[in-house]
C-alpha cells in the first residue's frame, strides 16, 4: 500500500453492522474544490485515490500502518480497481467510504468499496480492487504472513442485504 496517509480534514472509524456482523471500515472524506473537474463533479480519478486513501487508514487502523509493512520488507500493491460510478460526488459534499476486505488467498486479497453521500442516502459509486502482497525487494508475489491476515476479518456474505453491495458480479 501506498505511505500516502489521508488529509487532515479526513475522519475514520470502525463500525459494527449489527452483533454478529463483521467489522466494515468507514473512510469520511469532504469532496474538496480541487477534486472537481469540468463537469462540476468529483473526478473519477479522486474515487480511485479515496479507494487507496480508505485502504491504508484501515490498515493502520488494524495495526499494520505504511511503516509496519516497510519494516516487514514486504506489502500489498495493486493488481487492479473496478469501479461503477453511480450518482456524482460534488464539492463540499461529505461522503462516506465503506470497505471491507471480501477474500484472503495464499498472495491476494479482494477488497470492496462502497461510497455514499449520507446527506440523501444516496449510493454514489460501488468498487473493489485486487491486490497482491508482495516483497519489496525482489517484486515477487509472497505469502500473506497470518500476522496480518488474521487482524481483518473477511466479509464474505452482503453487509448491506437491504441496499446494492460493493460486489460488481
Amino acid at each position: 500500500m501506498s505511505p500516502a496517509m489521508p488529509e487532515m480534514h479526513d475522519q475514520i472509524s470502525i463500525i459494527t453492522i449489527a452483533r454478529n456482523m463483521p467489522a466494515i471500515f468507514e473512510y469520511h472524506h469532504t469532496v474538496c474544490a480541487d477534486e472537481i473537474d469540468a463537469l462540476g463533479h468529483a473526478n473519477n480519478v479522486c474515487y480511485v485515490r479515496w479507494m487507496q486513501d480508505a485502504a491504508v487508514a484501515h490498515s493502520a487502523a488494524q495495526g499494520w500502518p505504511a511503516e509496519a509493512y516497510q519494516r516487514l520488507g514486504s506489502g500489498w500493491v495493486v493488481r487492479s480497481h473496478t469501479i461503477e460510478y453511480r450518482q456524482p460526488a460534488r464539492a463540499e459534499d461529505r461522503i462516506v467510504v465503506e470497505t471491507w476486505v471480501a477474500t484472503f488467498k495464499r498472495v491476494t486479497s479482494l477488497r470492496r468499496y462502497r461510497f455514499v453521500r449520507p446527506a440523501d442516502a444516496a449510493l454514489l459509486a460501488t468498487a473493489e480492487t485486487h491486490w497482491a502482497f508482495i516483497n519489496f525487494a525482489t517484486g515477487h508475489p509472497q505469502r500473506v504472513p497470518v500476522e496480518i491476515a488474521q487482524v481483518f476479518q473477511v466479509v464474505t456474505e452482503s453487509p448491506f442485504p437491504d441496499r446494492t453491495t460493493g460486489s460488481l458480479e
